[in-house]
């Protein structure tokens, strides 16, 4: 019995592993596609807030889904915890992204990835300024060639959209900033209240804020009156580049860890420029490529320097 059990170890293993890295894989393709999905969808003629408020709509049932399940064996939320999954949710699902729609509609749907990327290396600034906690040789280097990669492929497009590149890459900017706060919050909040439910009750609240902004500004009826492209790209961009990536990325870091589902999450970049090359006709040169490189390398360090500190 102990033979067939020890046999049996490896293949087990190897397969958790295996599919591991796939769903992480998975997840972070899903993930980077929304940026081509909203630039297709923006060629109809909708707004960003029509656009995320049809996103959100198709997103909540499946964010209230998981909710549920993962409030059945846990304990009831503290008023303190409720409050925190409100902050949470404003900033890291509500405010990121509606600033990042709004800044598609300026920019390359490959310098928006490439300025989100910064987000880990926001986290650490975050970290500096207000817990004064000093960033790692290692980190400092990664900072370094992460603005250093942007500042490449930003550069190229300023020349190329002047005015237009510097209004959209500044409300990219303050998305990922938007994010990193709530990457930074989120760490005792996890503990808490755990990754699943907090993602889920803060999705819903996103859900709800972006909904809500839509109905202060126009009619419900108004929201049905696009072209039916902008419907189908929306369906893609609520399951597919939404609740997907949250559901194949928590199962990847739970079967792989975190530290290598972040690695495998450098697919989203790469990914990007694939998809907006082949269905935007973004042009794709070679400072955008040294840009995207030397943004990869700073997250890959900024990581590392993190797992050491650890």
């Amino acid at each position: 019995m102990s033979e067939s059990v020890s046999a049996t170890l490896p293949t087990r293993s190897r397969r958790l592993l295996l599919s591991g890295l796939l769903m992480a894989g998975v997840g972070a393709i899903a993930a980077s596609g929304k940026a081509v999905i909203v630039k297709l969808a923006y060629r109809h003629g909708v707004d960003a807030t029509a656009l995320l408020a049809l996103r959100m709509m198709i997103a909540f049932p499946f964010f209230i889904a998981m909710g549920v399940w993962a409030a059945k064996r846990a304990a009831p939320l503290s008023r303190g915890d409720m409050g925190r999954v409100l902050l949470l949710g404003f900033s890291g699902y509500y405010l990121s992204s509606y600033l990042d729609f709004l800044g598609l509609q300026y920019i390359t749907a490959t310098l928006e990835r490439l300025i989100l990327y910064l987000s880990p290396t926001l986290v650490v600034l975050i970290a500096l300024v207000v817990l004064k906690q000093r960033p790692t040789r290692i980190q400092v280097v990664a900072l370094l060639v992460s603005y250093l990669g942007v500042l490449l492929a930003f550069g190229h497009d300023i020349q190329l959209e002047g005015r237009r590149t510097l209004i959209g890459s500044a409300l990219v900017f303050a998305s990922a900033l938007s994010y990193a706060v709530y990457l930074f919050g989120s760490g005792q909040a996890v503990a808490r209240i755990g990754a699943v439910r907090l993602t889920a009750y803060a999705s819903m609240v996103a859900c709800v804020l972006c909904i809500g902004q839509y109905l202060l500004f126009q009619p419900l009826g108004a929201l049905w009156t696009h072209a039916p492209a902008v419907y189908w790209l929306s369906l893609l961009n609520g399951t597919v580049c939404t609740v997907l990536p949250v559901l194949a990325i928590m199962v990847g870091v739970k079967r792989i860890g975190s530290s290598l589902a972040a690695q495998v999450s450098m697919l989203g970049p790469v990914s990007t420029i694939v998809l907006s090359v082949w269905l935007l006709d973004e042009p794709m040169g070679p400072w955008q490529s040294a840009g995207t490189v030397l943004v990869l390398a700073g997250v890959l360090l900024v990581g590392s320097g993190v797992a050491k500190k650890r």
